[in-house]
């Protein structure tokens, strides 16, 4: 039997690898202490998501397990080493908000975590691909320096940049501010390419826009569209934040992604990295989010705007998967954010 090992089982992105790589034959083992109810009270609370799994998944072992115990994580390792078949590192702290008021604990869940994890993978199982969930605010806010222009509802990059297209892999991560997330997923990041680089493991990061699916439990901060489809349907008014809520985010679907996985497991390499979002063909400014929600669910939505911009906020953010495809020609992107979105009203509406 091949094994899946998968941190944050329960999260958004490890629960859709879960229900997807148990479906391609995998025994699933979920590592997950529900965290983002601990980041996020309620609205984070993945109990439901784990309760998914176990009546979806017939092999499906489920640890409460904390990524940054290298001890409880190396029993593990032991117990199914030579049936380990792929490991994709999900658990994360993923809020910028909140790691400006913990940095240590963010650190040594996002940096620590994943060094524990890519040792032990080293040690006990060093020829399966391991993925790694990175993030787009490893560049901090270089793209904000990019040449944008206001337009009605969003902001733009002039037509004739280079990244009009989307931004590459090419992006410098240095010289900008990056927030305490960004900064320990950039650790994170650079040592999994390390490992792959120096170490020879199979490694790859997926710098990713805003991943979004029916099982995000989204929370004011964190999870875009989720909670933003959650408080609009219950009629809450919502708060947009800065950037006079034009702010672009190109958002990819859960199950779009985790395909970007298979596709790596099949075909792994070392030390590689890949921008994976939606690109130009699925993005929205928030302001143009709510008005998708008001146009499928024909509702009329309140809002509170705030100046103040957040830390590390992109204001424009759009990504080319243009490397990836090249790589890896097979795969396509079914879900647009209208098509993502429309997913999520029925889903929170059930």
């Amino acid at each position: 039997m091949k094994i899946a090992l998968i941190t944050g089982s329960c999260g958004l992105v490890g629960s859709e690898s879960s229900l997807f790589f148990s479906r391609k034959g995998f025994e699933i083992v979920g590592i997950e202490n529900n965290a983002r109810k601990f980041f996020f009270g309620k609205d984070g609370d993945t109990v439901w998501i784990k309760s998914k799994l176990k009546s979806s998944i017939k092999k499906y072992k489920h640890y409460n397990t904390d990524i940054r115990n290298y001890n409880s994580l190396k029993q593990i390792f032991k117990k199914y080493r030579k049936k380990i078949s792929v490991i994709i590192h999900c658990a994360a702290q993923p809020s910028h908000d909140w790691a400006k008021d913990k940095p240590f604990v963010d650190f040594d869940i996002n940096a620590k975590g994943t060094l524990n994890l890519l040792e032990l993978t080293r040690i006990f199982c060093p020829k399966v691909p391991f993925i790694f969930m990175s993030t787009n605010k490893v560049y901090g806010d270089n793209p904000n320096f990019l040449p944008i222009v206001e337009k009605k509802t969003r902001w733009e990059i002039k037509k004739t940049h280079k990244f009009f297209g989307g931004i590459d892999e090419s992006m410098s991560i240095d010289n900008c501010t990056h927030s305490f997330f960004g900064t320990s997923k950039a650790y994170a990041d650079l040592v999994v390419q390390e490992y792959g680089k120096n170490n020879g493991l199979k490694t790859t990061c997926f710098r990713a826009g805003c991943i979004t699916g029916p099982n995000h439990s989204g929370a004011k901060l964190h999870g875009f569209l989720s909670y933003l489809v959650k408080i609009s349907l219950k009629q809450k008014k919502y708060n947009l934040i800065g950037y006079k809520g034009k702010q672009v985010r190109d958002n990819i679907h859960s199950s779009d992604l985790v395909r970007c996985f298979w596709e790596f497991y099949k075909k792994p390499s070392r030390g590689e990295i890949y921008n994976v979002g939606g690109g130009r063909f699925s993005n929205c400014s928030v302001i143009e989010a709510l008005n998708i929600v008001e146009d499928i669910a024909k509702i009329k939505i309140k809002k509170k705007y705030s100046k103040k911009n957040r830390v590390g906020d992109h204001i424009w953010y759009i990504s080319t998967m243009k490397k990836f495809k090249k790589h890896y020609p097979s795969w396509q992107q079914k879900y647009s954010s209208r098509k993502i979105i429309s997913e999520l009203i029925k889903e929170f509406s059930s």
